[in-house]
């Protein structure tokens, strides 16, 4: 007789969300009973039984939850769908990574099932908060050693997901690249406008005739001056009192007898300087006060110019060329796995940021016409050849490096004369050379090749890696399951430690010296 495995994955803590489902329906019954005898929709105890019926309905769906798999294929099941997939047309297994709040480093594990017609399907359980989840791993290897049985995977080790792998859709950086784009058209808009108002306030003067008949009472004069232009208009109040707020609040000042207006709207700085019963002058302009003048202070009101707004835009465009990169470097590893690391876009945010260094104080200086001048098509022009050298860098340490492209690595000056040289290489399993993950680096030449937990001088602390008994099986870019302690440039090499498999990242170089090292010690 065939014995016939079956596994079944149920949320943690069923009792306790069926008890909040219970509470959440006794909520939703509260509040159509009460909108039903009362007649009101905005109610206390109405809010109150609507925030219950929403968590019962979450509990509900947590609660409903299960994957069962057996001989037969997997079955999901939620609240409001079921599915069930024959194990021939499963592909593969997979770990979708999402991270929360990155300061407590919270993370969330699932299980994705990919089709062998390219779709992918996440399933409801099994399901994780942690990185370190016994019960989840458990369930995630009795579901794979399912497939092995029944079906062809097509990974022999479990591919973890993330928004460092190439897997990672690119959607979330696609809208964002666009929104960014869409502020800066924006703003760019306004460019014009600003920068007309701008220079009609400086150009303004003062006014030489009075208000014009029918002007409306309670609000500041419009005038204009012989030419037609907008003209500056001074008008004497008397501060009845000061309002200064906390920075995220508004500072008023009020005016004695509500002339020529009740309040105005100032800085904290202004309303903490200025003092009942002061004597100042305002200046009005387009209908609006533009500065408040008294005995020792000084006020005015801060209007951006196109200057200004031209850099906003040139900022929000260049941020969208981080999400840009972004995608990009996905693009450009879209034939790799989907659980290889991608490397990393902090170069084009420093190309970008290069760029930002010309390009900002020209936008600032010449909003409208950046290319008016002949020193501004200079300064243009010599930004743009450092941002294109910029960017070709960047291009390149961006580069998808394979490890046949390694190459082989000089021997240093140091090794050949025996002397000690401590590479940044560590191993990412726990062994006795190597116990609780403590080395940072691997000390060659001056003795054997060994573990260190420091960067030298010296073997404090250092131990001796037993090279008899290491093989090495391949070596590799990194995957998402090897962790986001190892850095995106650097290669894994996959050992063999008497019959026990060991990973060793390094740089590429680095391991390839190392490596030499630990396959013909006496090199």
């Amino acid at each position: 007789m065939t014995d016939v495995w079956e596994v079944t994955c149920r949320p943690p803590g069923k009792r306790t969300l069926w008890a909040l489902a219970g509470l959440g329906a006794a909520g939703a019954g509260l509040a159509a009973v009460r909108v039903a005898y009362r007649g009101e929709l905005l109610d206390l105890w109405l809010g109150a039984g609507l925030l219950l019926g929403l968590v019962g309905v979450v509990s509900l769906h947590a609660a409903t939850a299960a994957v069962r798999a057996d001989a037969h294929g997997l079955r999901s099941r939620t609240l409001l769908r079921r599915r069930s997939v024959p194990w021939r047309d499963v592909a593969d297994l997979r770990v979708r990574r999402t991270y929360g709040h990155a300061s407590r480093g919270q993370e969330t594990r699932r299980v994705t099932l990919v089709l062998h017609n390219g779709r992918k399907r996440l399933l409801p359980l099994p399901r994780s908060w942690s990185s370190h989840d016994p019960g989840f791993d458990a369930e995630l290897e009795a579901l794979r050693a399912l497939h092995r049985r029944y079906g062809t995977p097509a990974s022999g080790h479990v591919p973890v997901v993330s928004n460092r792998t190439a897997g990672h859709g690119w959607a979330g950086s696609l809208a964002l690249c666009a929104v960014l784009l869409a502020c800066a058209g924006v703003a760019a808009w306004f460019v014009p406008g600003a920068a007309a108002d701008e220079r009609a306030w400086k150009s303004a003067t003062p006014c030489t005739a009075g208000p014009p008949a029918g002007e409306r009472t309670g609000s500041p004069p419009r005038e204009r001056n012989q030419a037609g232009g907008e003209c500056l208009t001074t008008v004497p109040a008397v501060i009845a009192r000061t309002e200064a707020n906390w920075p995220r609040q508004r500072s008023w000042l009020y005016f004695a007898g509500g002339r020529p207006l009740t309040r105005l709207e100032v800085s904290r700085e202004a309303a903490q300087e200025f003092q009942a019963g002061d004597r100042v002058e305002l200046t009005v302009w387009r209908q609006k006060v533009r500065e408040v003048s008294g005995a020792g202070h000084v006020w005015r009101e801060h209007a951006p110019g196109g200057g200004e707004v031209a850099v906003l835009a040139a900022v929000s465009a260049l941020a969208a060329g981080w999400p840009a990169a972004r995608i990009l470097l996905r693009v450009r590893g879209r034939r790799l796995p989907d659980d290889e690391v991608l490397p990393s876009a902090v170069p084009f945010a420093g190309a970008l940021a290069g760029t930002a260094l010309w390009l900002l104080p020209l936008c600032y200086l010449h909003p409208t016409a950046p290319l008016a001048s002949s020193g501004a098509i200079t300064w243009a022009a010599m930004g743009s050849l450092v941002s294109l050298g910029l960017f070709a860098w960047a291009w390149r340490a961006t580069r998808v490096r394979t490890p046949a492209a390694a190459g082989t690595a000089d021997v240093s000056a140091a090794e050949e004369e025996g002397q000690e040289v401590f590479l940044a290489a560590r191993f990412l399993e726990h062994t006795d050379y190597n116990p609780f993950g403590f080395g940072t680096h691997i000390v060659l030449g001056g003795g054997p090749p060994a573990v260190t937990p420091h960067a030298g001088p010296g073997r404090f602390a250092a131990r001796r890696i037993p090279v008899e008994r290491l093989t090495v099986r391949k070596v590799r870019r990194v995957r998402g399951g090897d962790g986001d302690t190892v850095s995106r440039s650097w290669h894994i090499a996959e050992l063999d430690d008497a019959g026990e498999p060991v990973r060793l990242a390094a740089a590429p170089d680095d391991l390839t010296r190392v490596l030499r090292a630990l396959t013909d010690p006496g090199s």
